[in-house]
């Protein structure tokens, strides 16, 4: 699917700013030449769009079910209620997933069997699988009994949904709004990371905080976007502020620069060690639970 397409065309944002390529740039090269060749061969088989698009979508289905069984729980001390192996076959099965999410994209385009409907259906499908993998964290915690964890699940989820609509909506008015950071192929390596590292929870808290950042930007750039037609300019920059305060701006750089690297590498850190560095993000805990308890008396 589009969202998670590692080709030139994600990195065409970055030729065209000058700025220095990263270490995501030669990996999304990398995955690129390995599925366009891959492609080719399934092009060959006579394989379609869109059974890759609804092979991924079955396959996603099977990871929400491992993660409905055990969202929360590790092989390790960082278990939540259990010790077991379901965030780590949710993980595989994700990888699965998203194999398919970039292989349709690809064997549309080298096989020329892009249709209308197909693009439909791949959209579509992408917001079915989101539903699926986070109402499936949300009955896991339900399940529970952790009142945060569901509130989380349910707020990620919709952040996932307004930063897709957001930008439909925006491209009914403008040309493109393809900016903020937390699109769909981060919102998903963040989730392959949660899963193999077993700290779903702290996933929970990023995507219920900061990808909202990302609806508001976009809703900031529509604004800015409608105002400069009205005055007849060119739309604004995408990237980050001319001058001297680009630098604190690291987020808006392109996808596969050396600023994006560091703005990834630190999600990847908040993922994989912050439950270590700080226990209350392995999910043991209910503090909003806790809080409503407190008002009530």
């Amino acid at each position: 699917m589009a969202g998670l397409e590692t080709g030139s065309s994600d990195f065409r944002e970055l030729a065209a700013s000058g700025e220095q390529p990263g270490v995501t740039k030669a990996i999304g090269m990398a995955f690129a030449a390995a599925r366009d060749g891959l492609a080719a061969f399934l092009v060959a088989a006579r394989v379609t769009p869109n059974t890759l698009t609804g092979a991924g979508f079955v396959v996603t289905l099977g990871s929400a079910a491992c993660l409905a069984l055990g969202a929360g729980d590790a092989f390790g001390p960082s278990a939540v209620a259990g010790r077991s192996y379901w965030p780590l076959w949710a993980g595989a099965l994700l990888i699965a997933a998203g194999a398919c999410d970039m292989l349709d994209g690809a064997v549309a385009r080298i096989g020329r069997k892009s249709t209308s409907f197909g693009a439909v259906l791949d959209s579509s499908l992408d917001r079915f699988s989101d539903v699926a993998v986070f109402l499936a964290l949300v009955g896991h915690f339900c399940w529970r009994g952790n009142l945060t964890y569901t509130v989380l699940a349910a707020v990620a989820l919709a952040n996932t949904f307004l930063i897709s609509y957001v930008k439909a909506r925006a491209e009914d008015l403008i040309e493109d709004c393809t900016v903020g950071w937390w699109q769909r192929g981060e919102r998903h390596v963040a989730l392959l990371i949660a899963c193999f590292s077993c700290h779903v929870p702290v996933l929970l808290w990023q995507q219920a905080t900061l990808p909202m950042l990302t609806v508001f930007r976009r809703l900031d750039y529509t604004r800015k976007a409608l105002i400069a037609r009205q005055r007849g300019l060119p739309p604004p920059a995408k990237g980050p502020p001319a001058g001297r305060m680009r630098v604190l701006y690291p987020w808006r750089y392109p996808r596969g620069s050396v600023p994006f690297d560091l703005v990834a590498a630190v999600n990847v850190v908040i993922l994989v060690f912050g439950p270590w560095i700080f226990p209350f993000f392995r999910g043991r805990t209910d503090p909003l639970r806790r809080l409503i308890e407190a008002i009530a008396g």
